[in-house]
């Protein structure tokens, strides 16, 4: 690649951001962005918006499946960030994973929310309320979203695993269940469920050890 496209694509690239290996984003600075953002520095929340959207994009879209919810979230997620921000250590070593977390718990949130949206429209169904049509969304060219590379990651992870613990992961992190409710639904002990999610853990902790700031 010649010099003049490599100045080219690293003028296009969000202040404050490298490409890494592999052409992943990471963080730069991250000590002097976080006390930017402690400080109300508006300027350190639009970049830290470029740099992350891509990774919180590909978690929440894994989870959702629906390309405006995940958006939602992500949204979501910048505005508690930024009301939360002093709860980042100082040096700012944990700022991606918090936001991570925040996306995933956010995410759990949503998925817990369609759930009773679910069983109540069920119930009006069952009860003959219900007789306007519903149609299915169209879902956007998914290839080219942001994050769509962490997406792919994750979901062939995710697919490696035994039946038993993609099954616990699945409840666990796609459809927001407890450990517990996860035990009621497969008729299991508990200390099963969680024995299966460690393993699972484990397991995907190596998979995904080449994506940049993946936590569990």
């Amino acid at each position: 690649m010649s010099a003049d496209a490599d100045r080219s694509r690293e003028r296009s690239r969000p202040a404050g951001t490298s490409a890494g290996d592999g052409g992943r984003f990471v963080i730069l600075h991250e000590k002097e962005l976080c006390q930017r953002l402690v400080a109300r520095d508006e300027q350190a929340l639009v970049e830290l918006v470029d740099v992350a959207t891509p990774w919180l994009l590909g978690v929440t879209h894994a989870m959702l499946s629906d390309a405006g919810d995940a958006e939602d979230v992500v949204m979501q997620t910048f505005e508690i960030a930024w009301n939360r921000v002093g709860l980042v250590r100082d040096d700012g070593s944990d700022l991606v994973p918090w936001l991570l977390r925040i996306a995933r718990n956010r995410a759990i949130d949503q998925l817990r929310a369609r759930r009773r949206h679910q069983m109540k429209t069920q119930l009006i169904a069952t009860l003959g309320g219900l007789d306007e049509d519903v149609t299915p969304a169209t879902e956007p060219n998914e290839a080219a979203q942001p994050g769509w590379h962490v997406h792919e990651t994750v979901k062939a992870a995710i697919g490696a695993l035994p039946d038993d613990q993609r099954t616990a992961i699945l409840l666990a992190y796609f459809r927001g269940l407890t450990q517990s409710e996860i035990a009621e639904h497969l008729a299991i002990p508990l200390g099963t469920v969680k024995t299966r999610l460690r393993l699972a853990f484990d397991k995907l902790r190596v998979s995904l050890a080449t994506v940049k700031d993946w936590n569990l």
